[in-house]
């Protein structure tokens, strides 16, 4: 462990100026990340050091070794670029073999796995903790305990249901309507003593000499 350990610190050291300050920014198996800390805590902002620095390669180091089950260590995360506006460029290098890089989409998979711990471990977001050209993980969208085509069945069953019972009220109310005024005239007659000869009502006006005078217009003269 510690002989290991050793040669990674040498290695950085001696072959730092190349490999982290050349070979970082440069390979496609470096990413820069960019920090926004002010925008995201405000007034509760944190100073951003060596020690954020060290946690920030150390998360890095869980990431790889939930990814892959390699003991990844903090001496594995090299740094390179790093300007005062918290911005930098990182590697990582194999843990069983220090003089070669992981390749990019293995840092990209391992980042995409863990980005939820890495953001929490500095109170920050996809937004505020960007890891660019990695994209932001998108959240698993929660499942409908009920089907969706159940739901729309049910929909319109409800308002077929909806569209029978207001037809069943509507002809109801017109036939009480229809009944109300037949026997409005029936009563009508009742009174009047209507004669419904030939489906036409004609009430019924007899004179003094008992003849309907309704019916007067109807009947020719005779001579007697």
């Amino acid at each position: 462990m510690f002989p290991r350990l050793h040669f990674a610190v040498c290695f950085t050291a001696v072959l730092g100026p190349t490999l982290v300050h050349t070979l970082c920014p440069d390979t496609a198996d470096g990413y820069k990340v960019r920090l926004s800390i002010k925008t995201a805590l405000g007034d509760d902002a944190y100073k951003w050091d060596e020690s954020e620095m060290f946690l920030f390669r150390a998360t890095l180091a869980f990431a790889m070794r939930k990814y892959n089950q390699k003991p990844y260590e903090v001496s594995d995360v090299l740094v390179c670029n790093e300007t005062q506006r918290v911005s930098f460029w990182f590697v990582v290098t194999d843990p069983e073999n220090t003089s070669e890089l992981i390749s990019g989409k293995d840092v990209e998979r391992a980042v995409r796995i863990s980005r939820n711990r890495i953001n929490n471990a500095f109170l920050l977001t996809d937004e505020t903790l960007e890891f660019l050209n990695i994209p932001p993980t998108l959240a698993v969208p929660a499942e409908s305990g009920t089907p969706p085509w159940l739901i729309v069945f049910g929909v319109v069953i409800g308002v077929v249901g909806v569209g029978i019972i207001a037809l069943l009220i509507s002809s109801f109310i017109q036939k009480r309507r229809k009944k109300g005024v037949t026997e409005g005239e029936e009563e009508d007659c009742e009174e009047e003593a209507c004669d419904k000869g030939n489906g036409v009502s004609h009430p019924v006006e007899e004179g003094a000499d008992g003849v309907n005078r309704g019916f007067v217009g109807d009947i020719p003269f005779t001579k007697l």
